[in-house]
């Protein structure tokens, strides 16, 4: 008959190490509630300019590194939870001017807005500015038909149109003022037969500081068949001085178009 195994030493070492913990946590917490120390902490920042005239060049810090002092149990918490603090408000007064964040006003800022602890200096490591001129200009977007890859003995026989035919780019003055006026599209579809309506992406304007109004265009064009082989480079300058041909000649035409496809006009 098996013997049972006695629970009492069990019950016994669980009672010790949950004395022992209580007593570390006691000691914590103490300690944290006397002990004066000092600690680099992360605090968030917001940066506030004017930005219908100016716009960074390159991206504003999030947060910033500030030494402050004070009781353990205070900086603790701002250690954990230093995001959910509300962010300091800081200036730019002259955008164009400013190099570097001040840090002399921010610590001062800083002292305003944390009461629960001794706000020493705010370190200077990352904290550089840098500001433009907000340009926005308009680009037209056009397609390269000169580079349409068409079937044999098909042709384009309508206005290629484009939805939006602008583009409003908007950032930088440097890098707005150097786009082109005129953006032209590549078809990538090959050996086209038929009415092409298609939605393109316009990838020209993916810097991270350039905003664009859209980012993808509308481009239809109608498309027909010819029924007769071209003539010869040729013959087409020996029929240059040819009379025109009659009405009822006009009415023959050597060219088949495609049923038109029922689709509304992206035109606006």
């Amino acid at each position: 008959m098996a013997k049972a195994i006695p629970t009492s030493r069990p019950i016994r070492l669980t009672k010790i190490l949950v004395s022992l913990l209580a007593a570390a946590l006691f000691w914590i917490m103490n300690s944290l509630n006397r002990d004066y120390h000092s600690l680099n902490i992360e605090y968030p920042i917001r940066f506030l300019y004017n930005d219908s005239l100016y716009v960074p060049v390159s991206p504003l810090p999030q947060t910033i590194t500030v030494n402050v002092s004070g009781v353990g149990w205070e900086l603790l918490g701002h250690s954990l939870l230093p995001l959910q603090a509300k962010p300091v408000d800081y200036y730019v007064r002259n955008p164009l001017r400013a190099s570097a964040i001040n840090t002399s006003s921010l610590t001062a800022a800083l002292a305003e807005q944390i009461k629960d602890v001794r706000v020493n200096y705010v370190l200077a490591d990352t904290l550089d500015l840098n500001f433009d001129r907000r340009l926005s200009k308009p680009i037209r977007i056009m397609v390269d038909s000169a580079r349409i890859d068409m079937a044999p003995r098909f042709v384009i026989t309508s206005i290629i149109n484009v939805t939006p035919s602008h583009i409003q780019v908007d950032g930088p003055e440097r890098l707005v003022s150097g786009l082109p006026d005129t953006l032209r599209l590549m078809i990538p579809r090959k050996r086209i037969a038929d009415n092409y309506d298609e939605e393109l992406p316009v990838s020209a304007f993916q810097h991270p500081r350039l905003n664009a109004s859209t980012n993808r265009v509308f481009v239809s064009f109608e498309v027909a068949e010819l029924l007769s082989p071209q003539p010869p480079v040729s013959d087409q300058i020996q029929r240059v001085a040819a009379p025109a041909p009659t009405r009822q000649e006009t009415g023959r035409s050597a060219i088949r178009t495609n049923r038109a496809r029922n689709r509304p006009n992206r035109d606006r």
